[in-house]
């Protein structure tokens, strides 16, 4: 077997399959299938993946490869078939498959390098010897960085100096200095009396390795002996110490103790619920179960002792929750059940943190990983259970290459282990709620809390009647007077805002001009913190203008609702108040996020003010009000599912309040109190919902009645996006079913992003066998103009965000 199958790290179209190389006799018995290599490609080296290893190839002359990464694979047999299966399923290039299992620091990183070709030295310019300072390479930065880069051209093109590209790898393995002594406790007690007054503190280092004679890190041993590290240099120096680096783990959680917690008793309809999926665990075979139960309903607990049941048989778990609930609250509830078997990867880690967590699950060191989307490829090989919990969330589909699902990616790994999925949330998302309907899922239902307390009552409160009436706050009348009253009884509130910044947009009162982001179509987000505009989808930054760009005028004005704004106005109406503000901008730093939380949960703030990310995993016994102060956010974007995603985070959020002992309220102000997402949210009737918006999907031909794929089309030219995008509409009518629908061309709703115009065709369909094939050769047939002209073509299967 000397002959290696290579998947390359070059994403084109026209490498994207695999390459032979023949394996140097000194690693013929050690590649294996799954491990890294550096194999030369073209002129330079770059990273490839072994997919097989043969003894005879087709092709007669054979490239050597250079070297193994690993020394072990890091992907294992059923995730290199994985690759092959989304591959095809989403749309991209086997080696983006591949780079997407791993962590970031195992992403090779690439440095070029002119190298000086020796017997040609003498014909060198005396300017470029001098730029490389006499050296005999120099790095492609310091060439671009310097003024003389036309003349190093002219010198490889001439051919005396060449151009080398070199595979670095990004991870590095943390380590510590560790202490060890090289002779036994008597043996140092002997030296150490004969050291001089002038060595006290040698012969005191020499006096504790006496009494414990085990390896400590450098850092504990000046603590504990009171010394410094030149006294430890000069016993090493004598031999009668060791110095060592010793690899550890970076651990994200070293200074938080969790104290071991003991499985919960359950209530009948967890019992009921757990029953099927522990039957499925011990039978080892392959089901998909919705677990569809109210909020504070107790899902936590029958994941917890499913996973125990797992873990029992030898096996191991994947947990994922959307990255905005991996809380403190989740992580700590995990750790305090399984200690140190559970790993846990989300993005708030650095990359570091990421990599030493990635190297326990590949070591077998540990049992569970809980953790966001990226989570599902832990490279685990005796899968029990899979379970993906608040299943509705759209975070779960990664929105760049490779547009996977988290949840179809958990379903395929967990066929190849015969092992049940668990697809947990109390708003699932209609196309699972419909595949539990028709019995491709099995439904299991818990309907009740936990401790059997009510669900909280829900105000809806008209903003319009609001205004009528002269009031011209973002706080209603009703929730002004139930903040006080929570305030007074040192009960503590949740206020959500579905959004970040100081105001939605900055508009000139004289003329109604809007300030737009000069490479999008859309308006700049004002910044109260740093006093700037800023766009949320290119980056762009300006100052904020005293005058109207437009007109002159001085009357130019914030409008819409920020965090930040309302964190101003609580501080000027409720000044006793203490907020605690969580959104994009606060949580931003690494640790905040947690900080932040167990500020709130010991008591240290009233009001959580927040975005998003309160709305999901929060579970603290004194929270009596949730107050969400514009419902209507999300219900107007060009979005079929806008309606689906209102009552989902309504109803979320809703059921922060009133989980313990205390009974909770919640205040929804809205300017469209008779829309039903939001009256039914109120109600907490998720049936009525499901039935509601399964008849508008029908008539108007959306999932879960009809699949979708988008096509978006981005160029610099506007022209040439609608014409390219009208080509492939054309094409697409051509070969597709009359029974699909066909849109298109159309704008996107977010017409242009950092200078590209973007262009869509929405297809919807119900079986169309082919439709993969149409689909690659449009791509096949735009790779070329892709590459010359920055065409841009994006394939999403059953997108989740329509913009």
């Amino acid at each position: 077997m000397n002959i290696a199958t290579v998947i390359v790290d070059v994403p084109a179209k026209q490498t994207d399959r695999e390459f032979d190389y023949r394996i140097p006799e000194k690693w013929t018995n050690i590649i294996q299938p799954g491990m890294r290599v550096i194999v030369p490609f073209g002129p330079r080296m770059v990273q490839g993946f072994v997919v097989g290893v043969k003894d005879h190839s087709e092709w007669n002359k054979l490239r050597n490869m250079k070297e193994p990464m690993d020394l072990e694979p890091v992907l294992n047999e059923e995730l290199l078939q994985l690759a092959d299966w989304m591959t095809r399923e989403a749309m991209c290039f086997k080696i983006t498959a591949l780079q997407a299992m791993l962590p970031a620091a195992m992403k090779a990183k690439y440095e070029k390098v002119l190298n000086i070709i020796e017997e040609k030295k003498d014909r060198l310019s005396p300017i470029v010897l001098a730029a490389m300072g006499h050296r005999s390479s120099i790095t492609w930065k310091e060439v671009i960085e310097g003024e003389h880069g036309a003349l190093f051209q002219k010198e490889v093109q001439q051919g005396h100096l060449e151009l080398v590209y070199y595979v670095k790898n990004k991870l590095n393995k943390k380590t510590i200095k560790v202490i060890r002594p090289l002779h036994t406790g008597e043996k140092l007690a002997e030296i150490a009396l004969t050291f001089t007054g002038n060595a006290k503190k040698q012969r005191e280092v020499l006096q504790y390795f006496c009494a414990h004679p085990e390896p400590i890190s450098l850092k504990e041993l000046l603590e504990v002996t009171h010394t410094s590290n030149g006294t430890v240099k000069a016993l090493v120096k004598k031999q009668l110490l060791a110095e060592e680096n010793q690899e550890v783990y970076r651990n994200p959680y070293e200074n938080r103790i969790f104290e071991r917690s003991e499985p919960l008793s359950l209530t009948n309809e967890q019992a009921l619920a757990l029953h099927p999926i522990q039957e499925n665990i011990r039978n080892k075979e392959h089901e998909v179960f919705l677990l569809y139960g109210v909020t504070g309903s107790g899902k936590t607990e029958v994941y917890l002792q499913a996973i125990a049941s797992v873990i029992e048989k030898g096996e191991e778990a994947i947990m994922l929750v959307p990255e905005i609930s991996l809380t403190p609250q989740t992580v700590k509830r995990f750790k305090e059940r399984f200690g140190e078997q559970v790993a846990v990867m989300h993005s708030g880690l650095s990359i570091g943190e990421k990599y030493d967590e990635w190297r326990k699950i590949h070591r077998k060191e540990v049992k569970v990983v809980v953790g966001a989307r990226s989570a599902i490829f832990a490279p685990f090989e005796h899968l029990g259970l899979i379970i993906i919990d608040e299943e509705h969330e759209a975070s779960y589909k990664q929105e760049e290459t490779p547009r996977y699902h988290a949840r179809d990616v958990a379903i395929e790994r967990a066929k190849s282990h015969r092992c049940p999925v668990i697809l947990g949330s109390a708003t699932p998302t209609l196309e699972s709620f419909a595949r539990a309907q028709k019995g491709v899922y099995k439904l299991l239902t818990m309907s009740r809390r936990m401790n059997e307390s009510a669900l909280p009552a829900v105000e809806i409160i008209d903003m319009r009647e609001e205004l009528r009436n002269g009031n011209r706050s973002m706080f209603s009348e009703m929730l002004l007077t139930k903040l006080t009253d929570r305030l007074e009884k040192r009960e503590q509130t949740v206020l959500m805002l579905n959004k970040r910044g100081h105001s939605s947009f900055v508009m000139c009162r004289s003329c109604g001009y809007v300030i737009h982001c000069p490479n999008c179509d859309i308006s700049l987000t004002y910044h109260r913190f740093n006093d700037i505009m800023k766009c949320h989808y290119c980056g762009h930054e300006e100052g904020m203008p005293n005058v109207c760009p437009e007109c002159e005028s001085e009357h130019i004005r914030f409008f819409g609702t920020g965090t930040q704004k309302v964190e101003e106005e609580l501080a000027k109406i409720l000044p006793e108040a203490r907020v605690i503000r969580m959104d994009v901008d606060t949580t931003s730093k690494k640790g905040s996020h947690e900080r932040l939380l167990n500020a709130f949960g010991e008591g240290k703030a009233d009001i959580l003010l927040g975005t998003q990310m309160i709305a999901k995993g929060l579970d603290f016994p004194n929270i009596t009000l949730v107050g969400v102060l514009s419902a209507d956010t999300m219900l107007h974007l060009p979005d079929f599912r806008s309606s689906e995603k209102t009552f989902q985070l309504l109803t979320q959020v809703s059921g922060r309040a009133g989980r313990h002992n205390l009974p909770g309220e919640v205040v929804i102000q809205t300017y469209t109190p008779e829309h039903y997402s939001i009256e039914l949210a109120a109600l907490q009737h998720y049936d009525s919902f499901y039935e509601r918006e399964m008849l508008i999907r029908r008539q108007s031909h959306y999932p879960p009645y009809f699949y979708l794929v988008l096509i978006t089309v981005s160029h610099e030219d506007v022209m040439k996006t609608v014409a390219t995008t009208e080509k492939i509409t054309h094409y697409l009518r051509m070969h597709l079913s009359p029974h699909s629908i066909i849109f298109g061309p159309v704008a996107s709703p977010l017409s242009r992003i950092n200078n590209r115009y973007r262009y869509q065709c929405l297809i919807k369909y119900k079986r169309e066998p082919q439709l993969h094939h149409h689909l690659h050769t449009i791509l096949e047939h735009y790779q070329q103009e892709s590459i010359q002209h920055h065409l841009t073509i994006s394939i999403d299967l059953n997108p989740q965000i329509m913009m």
